[in-house]
Parts: structure tokens; sequence; C-alpha cells
């Protein structure tokens, strides 16, 4: 049995409307059986309650939640690359102790050889009649230059929502050039207003593919190996790590824009074959009409983060809708 607690005195996990500090247990792992994991509950309640938190949210973990975040809860299939895996009895283990959700993440999954549905095929028809728009994929002689503009564009669109913090120019291009390795370019889209970066659709192979052929090493022996696999062994499946667009190009057609600019490219390579994109939280209802509005897009998993308040005599909000 092991549990991490941890705080937010570093002031990095926050989440707007919190009403009192909130700590993080992770790395959760217990037999089935409700007396040992209230045991690790317990033990991480009293030290983040010496800690001034007034609640404790899990599983999750010391960085943003695109990494090992949330329980798996439905779609028991492997994971994908950074996503956390559970038993199925854990989250009678949470509901147990007294743990609520405070936001569902839900995964779907579609067939990238299909066409996507004409109401954006529409929408992305009457915005490509608009020569300020253009929409690119990256290339990686250019990658600090992309690095750039996603850091504009994340900036714009996504921090101080749900918790998430403003990156810096510095540390975009540093996560571009840790991803070079496994990038493939065709798959990483920008869109552009009058040379302006507006919009993101970021995605990677899904580098389980090839990660399952290490056994959970990746010395030296075993990074040569990755790259002969990487090399050797067709990956068909890629995923999505985020999407994004600034807020005064939300509404104008710039999702369908930027997601049939990509299919055209991506079609071409017949490369792929099946496509997931990363979770969305519940509380982002307009990313999730642009999954279910792809076309033949279907739930493949969903997991939870709870959370848990000490003053159990206060009425439980969960996350607030974005």
């Amino acid at each position: 049995m092991r549990q991490g607690p941890f705080t937010d005195v570093n002031k990095k996990y926050r989440t707007k409307g919190d009403r009192f500090p909130v700590g993080g247990v992770g790395f959760f792992d217990c037999i089935n059986d409700q007396q040992a994991a209230n045991l690790l509950f317990d033990t991480a309640k009293e030290w983040l309650s010496q800690k001034g938190m007034g609640a404790m949210d899990g599983p999750i973990n010391f960085g943003e939640r695109d990494r090992w975040w949330g329980l798996i809860v439905e779609g028991f299939q492997p994971p994908l690359y950074c996503m956390s895996y559970s038993k199925p009895y854990y989250r009678t283990l949470f509901e147990q102790y007294g743990f609520e959700v405070f936001f569902n993440q839900v995964c779907y999954g579609l067939d990238p050889t299909r066409e996507i549905n004409k109401k954006l095929l529409d929408r992305h028809a009457e915005l490509k009649k608009d020569p300020h728009y253009k929409a690119v994929h990256a290339t990686k002689k250019d990658l600090d230059k992309f690095a750039v503009d996603f850091s504009i564009v994340y900036n714009k669109a996504w921090a101080g929502h749900g918790g998430l913090k403003e990156i810096s120019k510095e540390l975009a291009i540093a996560m571009f050039r840790k991803m070079k390795p496994v990038m493939d370019e065709k798959i990483v889209w920008f869109t552009y207003y009058n040379e302006e970066p507006i919009a993101i659709f970021l995605n990677i192979p899904d580098l389980n593919q090839w990660f399952k052929y290490l056994n959970g090493k990746f010395d030296l022996y075993h990074k040569l190996k990755f790259l002969w696999v990487k090399w050797t062994k067709p990956n068909p499946r890629f995923t999505g790590i985020i999407f994004g667009i600034v807020p005064e190009h939300q509404g104008k057609g710039v999702d369908a824009f930027m997601i049939n600019e990509a299919k055209f490219v991506v079609q071409a390579l017949h490369k792929y074959n099946y496509y997931e994109l990363q979770w969305i939280g519940d509380f982002n209802p307009k990313m999730i009409n642009v999954a279910e509005g792809l076309g033949d897009t279907y739930l493949t998993r969903r997991l939870i983060t709870w959370r848990y308040q000490f003053d159990r005599s206060l009425p439980f909000e969960r996350h607030p809708i974005l």
C-alpha cells in the first residue's frame, strides 16, 4: 500500500472558486480492503490538515493536469501515454471513504480515415474564403518559433482556467525540444490570423505503442531499443494533447477550419487509423461539443478527479464551468 499527500503551498495548485486551500493525494496503490484504504486517506487528511488545507483532491500529481491525473472508472483498455491506470475497485475505496466527484474526465475516439461531419465542412469552407486565416503544421527546423507561438495561444486560451498556470516562452521551447524526438510534424497544427497565432491543435503518436516493448525500462540500452522500435514498428495510433483557440477568435469556425486543414494532410499520410483525444473535463462543455461534433466520435474511457472536504458541514461544490 502507498500514497503520497502534498500541499499547494507553492501556489501552483489552484482551482478558480476554491473557498479554502486544497492539497492533493497521489501515487495511490492499495489492496481491495476499505480499512487499508481508510488508513491511507486518514493519514493524508491529518497531514494536509496540519498544513492548513481544507480539502484534498485525488488521485492527482505534482504537475499539470495532462499527466497522471484522475481515477479511471470506465474503459479499462491499455492507457494512453501519461494517463493513469488503476484497478476497478479503487472507485469504491474512494466513494466509501467519502470522496465526491469534483469533475469527470471524458475521452473520445474516432477513425481519422473517415470524413468529418458536414457542419464542420461547411464552416471550414466559409472561413477558407478569408485570406487572413491560415493553418500550418509545425516543422522541426522552426521548432523554437512554433514553441513561442504555442505559449502565446496557451496563455490566452488556457492559463488561469481550472488551476492552469502560464507557460513562459523559455519553458515552451524546452518542452518542444524535449518532444522533438517523438514528434510527427504533420499532426502538430497552428492557425494564424494576420500572421498572429490564434489556435493550436497539438497531437503526438501514442507512445505507449512503442514503450510497451521496453518492459518499463529506459536505461541506455532501452533508449537505443526505443529508437529501433520507433523506426521498425508502425504506429497507427495518435492522440490529441491540447486544442485551444484564443478568446477573441472563438465561435468563428476556427476549430472547423484547423481540424479540416489537418485532416487533408493526415489522411494523405495513410499512416494512422485510430485517434483518441486526451481527457476533457466536464467543466469544459465547449470543448466537449467540439469533440462530439467531429463526426463518428465515441466515448473511450472516463476518469474522475475526486475531492474530499475536511469540513463535512460545508456544501460541496463541483469544479466551476469554464
